[in-house]
């Protein structure tokens, strides 16, 4: 039960958290299109891992991670009010760049599927 209860609570993060980034007005954050993949908690609730993303790249997402860090003040306090937790956790953010990955991927096995397809037809 344990394992679902924290399931749950990392959704119930990465969707406030989610609603929450609308509202930070750091440049760096509001111009790269940043969005959550997954958010990681301890089991304590000290600390909740949130991986970033951005459509432009993994550039970006770091550059959005920097602004991210310094409203990490004003988002744990927003998600303490949205959630009710007994102890709101530290927010701690990674860039990701898997989507980017995920999309190399399958480019490249495109590409090996074009290539098989005329050997085919011989």
């Amino acid at each position: 039960m344990p394992n679902y209860h924290m399931s749950h609570i990392s959704e119930d993060i990465a969707r406030e958290l989610t609603a929450i980034l609308r509202t930070v007005k750091d440049p760096r954050v509001a111009d790269s299109m940043v969005s959550i993949l997954r958010v990681d908690v301890t089991r304590d609730l000290s600390y909740a891992t949130v991986h970033i993303t951005s459509l432009s790249g993994l550039e970006s997402a770091k550059r959005a991670v920097k602004g991210l860090e310094s409203a990490a003040g004003y988002m744990r306090k927003s998600l303490g009010q949205a959630l009710k937790l007994r102890h709101t956790p530290e927010l701690r953010f990674i860039p990701d760049d898997s989507i980017e990955y995920s999309a190399h991927i399958a480019t490249i096995l495109n590409n090996i599927q074009r290539e098989e397809a005329p050997a085919d037809d011989e």
